[in-house]
């Protein structure tokens, strides 16, 4: 792969614009300003280069896991808030990455996103039922019969089928954490309604076996490593 076609690859924009970054000398490889855009690269996982002095590692497909904060809509045309790629560097949208699912600008928490076509669908099929699990603070206090309805299945206007809970479990008072495998729209919110409650703040903790890093700052994104893309994927012999 040359250095035009590497920039290129990681959405440092059109191949005229990444033939001109090059030619400026603003790339270097190894602390080497790299000013030709045909110099031939090995295009291996773990390739580190700068551009503009900010350090860059190539990768094939981009697999990112975004704290989410209020406020943000899961769209690169948002309609009434700025869009979650205000939080990204520009060259993720460039690169076509997208939202693995959505989240309702209100919601909060682990939002994956991906250039990744088969590993969106993978997360996003209901056919997949990959368990998302979700902290919902509630207007009025938890109760067994609420827990017991969820559990067991509520019925949401406009459907024809109850929706169940993986798991209901209340963690305080006005704290659930609820466990959903469809991705249905406004589905927590909608539970809960069903079941005579409000959900006044939501937040996504987890996506299969991936919960949100304690350590990941409201706002701020992290590419996911082999162990995380295991873990999505429920393989513990792949995160041990």
């Amino acid at each position: 792969m040359d250095l035009e076609t590497l920039l290129f690859s990681q959405g440092f924009g059109s191949r005229r614009q990444c033939r001109g970054i090059v030619a400026e000398g603003r790339v270097r490889i190894g602390g080497v300003v790299r000013d030709d855009p045909r110099d031939e690269l090995p295009a291996t996982p773990g390739l580190a280069f700068e551009v503009d002095a900010e350090r860059w590692i190539y990768r094939e497909k981009a697999y990112i896991a975004l704290n989410k904060p209020a406020g943000y809509e899961c769209s690169r045309d948002p309609q009434h808030h700025l869009s979650i790629f205000h939080l990204l560097p520009a060259q993720f949208a460039e690169r076509g990455v997208q939202a693995v699912g959505r989240l309702d600008q209100d919601t909060t928490g682990l939002l994956l996103l991906s250039d990744d076509g088969p590993f969106v669908h993978a997360f996003t099929s209901p056919k997949r039922k990959v368990p998302k699990v979700y902290l919902a603070t509630l207007r009025h206090p938890l109760d067994d019969v609420q827990l017991t309805k969820l559990r067991e299945g509520v019925l949401l206007h406009g459907e024809s089928r109850p929706s169940a809970a993986l798991a209901a479990v209340q963690r305080d008072e006005r704290l659930l954490e609820l466990t959903v495998l469809e991705g249905k729209y406004h589905q927590v919110k909608r539970m809960v309604a069903a079941a005579g409650n409000r959900v006044e703040k939501l937040h996504r903790e987890r996506v299969g076996g991936y919960a949100l890093p304690s350590t990941l700052a409201e706002g701020a994104w992290r590419w996911l490593e082999d162990a995380d893309l295991a873990a999505l994927r429920g393989d513990p012999l792949k995160t041990s």
